[in-house]
């Protein structure tokens, strides 16, 4: 018995609803901007106090009007209904590979976060409560899931790429693309109740899955008493990691380098502006310079202790600048923003630090996934995204 189903009722764009998911951004400005050029997106919907004419009121206070645009998305002909459907999905551009996934809903209570929880989907990275709470109170408006959690299928990934891959190429034109801010097409096609659903979903739902992105619209499934969940279950060959990077906004010391130093770390300053560095350094921007800087590893610490992104949470934040990783004055932003945007947003004045980070790889994600150990939060930024708004789930 799988755990991947049919969508018992979706509803398909007919084009011009796919976002950016709601959590992609470094700056609550750009989604104002996406959603006044688009008021299609499903950005306004899920984002509803960042729409034009509502910034500055709360989140819930806006609740009404997302349900609003998405009634109106649905009556004026933006969305089509479908039954007991699942989706192909594939995202393509020029000199890259395809990437292939299948949008189904998955059962919550199989969601998994330690090793003596049973379940086959596995959530380990640490969460803001703040946005779930957004999410499960969206659900609950909206009684309609708009963006898909991430999922790859790591026990049969391989024989779930080939069978997408074989499926994608059949099945002629699609029933809708949608082309995102990278140049990226992501293009949807509607597999009915039959034999090739029952393959795929079996495929899909063949091994652990993991939780690549969406982890906070997981816990907000569960949070919220869902019995399933929106997904696109990937497979490995379809993503990569990139960098999953830091902006602090103020500065709590003014020594940043005789803090480092007095909490273990080694510091060097480069000729050459702060980039992403290779695994084992962090690069810093501050003030005009850049540094390279080596963290002590703990010790005795497991593998995950001494990710990079888990020194950058103890020794950088916690003990040289006295900070908690969820303070409001520390950004996460991922790889689409690259080094120079970053050194950018300080010498601008809207950050006083910039932390680079090599990324995680694939391969190191899925190994600590299965072990059921925890990620520190926001350390993977997977490409390609899942677009938001293409597929949706209406609750029952």
């Amino acid at each position: 018995m799988t755990v991947v189903h049919p969508i018992s009722r979706a509803w398909i764009t007919t084009g011009g609803t796919g976002a950016q998911n709601y959590d992609e951004f470094a700056d609550d400005a750009e989604i104002t901007e996406i959603i006044a050029g688009n008021p299609h997106s499903a950005l306004a919907i899920e984002m509803p106090h960042r729409a034009p004419g509502s910034v500055g009121r709360s989140f819930l206070d806006c609740l009404p009007d997302a349900a609003g645009r998405l009634a109106e998305e649905k009556a004026d002909g933006s969305y089509t209904p479908a039954e007991q459907v699942v989706v192909l999905y594939r995202i393509s551009a020029p000199g890259e590979p395809a990437a292939f996934g299948l949008w189904a809903v998955v059962d919550t209570d199989q969601i998994s976060t330690s090793a003596d929880e049973p379940g086959l989907v596995i959530r380990n990275e640490d969460v803001f409560i703040a946005k779930v709470r957004e999410r499960v109170a969206l659900a609950e408006a909206l009684q309609t899931l708009l963006s898909p959690v991430l999922l790859l299928q790591t026990g049969k990934g391989d024989e779930l790429h080939a069978a997408l891959a074989a499926a994608t190429e059949a099945a002629g034109v699609p029933a809708a693309t949608d082309v995102d801010q990278s140049g990226r097409t992501h293009a949807i096609w509607i597999v009915p109740a039959g034999p090739q659903q029952d393959e795929l979903t079996a495929l899909a739902g063949g091994g652990e899955l993991v939780v690549a992105d969406g982890n906070h619209r997981s816990l907000a499934a569960q949070t919220g008493g869902l019995p399933r969940f929106l997904a696109v279950v990937t497979t490995p060959a379809s993503v990569a990691i990139q960098p999953y990077n830091r902006l602090v906004a103020e500065l709590p010391v003014e020594d940043l380098v005789g803090q480092l130093t007095a909490a273990g770390a080694r510091v060097q300053e480069l000729p050459r502006p702060a980039a992403i560095p290779a695994k084992g350094t962090v690069e810093l921007y501050a003030h005009g310079k850049s540094y390279a800087v080596v963290l002590p590893p703990a010790e005795n610490g497991t593998a995950v202790d001494n990710l990079d992104h888990a020194l950058v949470e103890r020794v950088l934040l916690r003990d040289a600048l006295g900070l908690d990783p969820g303070d409001k004055r520390i950004s996460y932003v991922g790889g689409d923003y690259p080094a120079e945007w970053l050194r950018g947003e300080v010498d601008a004045g809207r950050a006083e630090l910039a932390v680079l980070i090599a990324p995680v790889t694939v391969d190191d994600f899925v190994a600590v996934n299965l072990a059921r150990q925890k990620l520190p939060r926001k350390s993977t930024w997977f490409t390609p995204k899942a677009r938001g708004g293409l597929v949706l789930a209406q609750l029952d």
